[in-house]
C-alpha cells in the first residue's frame, strides 16, 4: 500500500456542491454534489494526476506542507489516495496464462461449472493479501 496525501480546496460551487482543486497539482480539478462525492472524485482525480509518475517509478513530488493555505470560499481537507489500489483498479488488463492441473481435477471442475480464471484470481489475491 503506497499512500499519498495532498491538501485540497473544496470550494463551494455556485450551483451547489463542491469543486475541488489541489494547490500542488493545478491540473487536478474535479467536482461533486456532496462533500462525500467530491472527496471520492478527488481521490480518483489525484490518482490520475499521479499515475504516470507512479508507473514510471519517478519520484512523486510531495506536497508543500504549510499552515498558510487559505480557501475563503470553502474548506481545506487532505485527500489520500492508495496508488497500489488505484493502479489495480484502473490498469486491469487481462493477461493469458497457461497452467497444468490433473485431468481428474479438470473434469470435476468442468462438471461443477467452475470458472477457472475467477478461482485463480481469487486464490492469488488471497495468497498475496491484496
Amino acid at each position: 500500500m503506497k499512500l499519498y496525501h495532498f491538501p485540497a480546496f473544496f470550494h463551494n460551487a455556485e450551483e451547489g456542491g463542491y469543486y475541488v482543486t489541489f494547490p500542488d497539482r493545478p491540473e487536478c480539478i474535479t467536482e461533486g454534489d456532496t462533500f462525500e462525492e467530491a472527496y471520492t472524485y478527488a481521490q480518483e482525480a489525484l490518482g490520475l494526476a499521479l499515475e504516470e509518475e507512479y508507473l514510471s517509478r519517478q519520484p512523486i513530488v510531495e506536497p508543500v506542507i504549510t499552515t498558510d493555505l487559505i480557501c475563503p470560499d470553502g474548506i481545506i481537507a487532505v485527500v489520500t489516495v492508495d496508488m497500489d489500489a488505484y493502479v489495480r483498479k484502473h490498469n486491469s488488463k487481462a493477461v493469458k496464462k497457461t497452467l497444468t492441473i490433473p485431468e481428474w481435477l479438470n473434469e470435476a471442475s468442468v462438471k461443477a461449472g467452475i470458472n477457472f480464471s475467477q478461482v485463480l484470481q481469487e486464490a492469488l489475491i488471497d495468497k498475496l493479501g491484496v
